[in-house]
């Protein structure tokens, strides 16, 4: 019997999953209840947040003097730093922590959260892309559940439940396909800022849009399915998928196939993992749009491209190398695309800034935290070398 109200401290209140995990505890106030926030610089919706919400405590990364200011005159009792992200993930009222910052700021916390026994709801790539093995054997170590918030990660929960794990042949992650999904070379050479920013289906923040565009969000989401459910990555495969209405889907052993599927919603797959295992009835609440097939008309189903969407590729070969090469990737990954969305460079150099940044790393096997963080420092920092050297390849 699952025990209402939840408890939930929620890391990354002010992005995109944030803000869409404040829409469900504000529909279900009866099955949830906000006790800890905590985000990285935007203090003005913090303060929103926290004055609709009443956390017991509110915290703010603060990584300028001007932002640690705002939230000392907004909160005269805020956490500031590594230390506010930490005590939110541990505070002893909560029950299940939602991880929804984005790059390196959410590993840390997240594992010490393992450590103190929350429930985790992941929605932080980066943590699973990076140190997949170190979170899942501290989770295994200290019984803790880690569910997926991911669209195409929570289909696949949703098919496995009830099934052995020795009766799947494969898992296939759908891809939207982006906006770039019938774009010549010529064209997706060209591609402004603000191409790369339209998603045709999804609206997140920009570092993940562009993830998106590039395919590199795809790539991440075969290493965090792998670690997720213990696939081994040559049994995990992606199908592009325009409509975005399958999610993901789950191949068995004799054949068959089990698919979850509903309309683009980032709130559906927030609600299963804040409910579960129970279902909550979405019905007049405003937050999940009802699919009626005949509306639907037609799904289409096409291979991915990988000569047009390189860094799908790079992400692949760094799953494959294991050790620190994904966290490298992901290092060189945050640089480049900070790279593109200030102008500095073209979008298809994202790719090839990163497999030359690929090419310098000598891996660490078996890396541990300071290993992994000192890896994705290295990378940005050769990312950024490459380019003042003026990025010749």
């Amino acid at each position: 019997m699952t025990q209402f109200p939840k408890n939930i401290a929620l890391l990354g209140s002010t992005g995109s999953i944030g803000q869409q995990t404040l829409d469900v505890v504000r529909r279900f106030p009866e099955y949830f209840r906000i006790v800890a926030l905590a985000a990285r610089s935007n203090v003005s919706l913090l303060e929103q947040q926290a004055r609709e919400f009443e956390p017991s405590l509110v915290a703010c990364f603060a990584d300028t003097p001007s932002v640690e200011a705002a939230a000392r005159a907004a909160f005269p009792n805020v956490v500031l730093g590594e230390q506010g992200l930490l005590e939110v993930t541990t505070h002893p009222q909560a029950d299940i922590v939602v991880a929804a910052t984005s790059g390196l700021m959410g590993l840390e916390p997240t594992l010490a959260a393992i450590r103190a026994g929350k429930t985790i709801a992941l929605a932080n790539k980066e943590t699973l892309v990076m140190a997949g093995h170190l979170v899942m054997q501290e989770a295994q170590r200290s019984g803790v559940s880690i569910l997926p918030v991911d669209s195409e990660h929570s289909a696949i929960w949703q098919c496995l439940r009830g099934e052995q794990s020795k009766e799947v042949n494969r898992l296939l992650l759908t891809a939207s396909g982006g906006p770039f999904r019938r774009a010549t070379l010529e064209q997706i050479r060209s591609v402004t800022v603000e191409q790369a920013l339209a998603h045709p289906t999804w609206r997140m923040g920009p570092k993940i849009t562009v993830d998106s565009a590039t395919l590199m969000n795809k790539g991440l989401e075969i290493l965090e399915a792998h670690w997720f459910f213990g696939i081994p990555y040559e049994r995990i495969d992606v199908i592009v998928h325009p409509e975005s209405i399958i999610h993901s889907m789950v191949e068995f052993v004799d054949g068959s196939l089990k698919m979850q599927a509903s309309l683009p919603s980032m709130h559906l797959p927030i609600l299963d993992a804040l409910s579960y295992p129970a279902r909550l009835n979405t019905a007049g609440k405003g937050l999940v749009r009802e699919l009626h097939w005949s509306d639907v008309g037609q799904l289409n189903f096409e291979a991915l491209d990988e000569t047009r969407f390189p860094c799908f590729r790079l992400a692949l070969d760094a799953a494959r190398g294991g050790g620190t090469y994904p966290s490298v990737l992901v290092g060189a990954d945050e640089e480049a695309v900070a790279l593109f969305l200030g102008g500095k460079i073209e979008f298809s150099r994202i790719a090839e800034l990163i497999e030359a940044v690929l090419e310098q790393h000598r891996s660490v096997e078996q890396p541990d935290i300071a290993a992994i963080l000192e890896a994705t420092a290295w990378a940005r920092q050769a990312t950024r070398e490459i380019i003042m050297s003026h990025f010749t390849i």
